[in-house]
């Protein structure tokens, strides 16, 4: 997981400080993305103080809600847990995630995902493979759209 800012998870202990740690793709997703991501943060600040896991678990409830599209996020089809990491819940010894694609999908949703994003050589491509792919190409979007602000 990639820190969002050195102030990161610090916020302003009054109202709604995750508003002030909105990551970047999340300023570029729909405002439900955005109420999700601040309303677990804020409680993960209550719980656990500022830091990495505040921002942890507010990553992990998004994910069962949206996955990661480019450099946005996307509301899921079905709800439930992104990855094997989402699913375990805070203060768990950490597993890789896949950088907000989903994962548990269907091969074909994934498909359809790479297919949007214009992914060369997707139909040849095996489940791992597609998220894989969706995961770089997730990568290189965000990085190019942080580069333009």
């Amino acid at each position: 997981m990639r820190a969002v800012s050195p102030a990161a998870g610090a916020g302003s202990r009054g109202g709604m400080p995750g508003r002030e740690d909105l990551p970047s793709t999340l300023l570029r997703s729909p405002r439900k993305a955005q109420d999700t991501w601040v309303a677990a943060h804020d409680s993960a600040l209550d719980t656990y103080g500022p830091g990495r896991r505040a921002q942890q678990t507010a990553y992990a409830a998004l994910k069962h809600t949206f996955e990661k599209v480019g450099d946005h996020w996307e509301p899921k089809p079905e709800r439930g847990p992104s990855d094997e990491q989402a699913a375990r819940g805070a203060g768990q010894p950490e597993k890789p995630t896949h950088g907000g694609v989903n994962a548990t999908a269907s091969r074909q949703h994934l498909y359809e995902r790479a297919k949007q994003l214009g992914i060369p050589g997707r139909s040849r491509m095996s489940k791992e493979e597609l998220v894989t792919a969706l995961e770089k190409e997730n990568r290189r979007r965000t990085d190019r759209a942080r580069r333009s602000k």
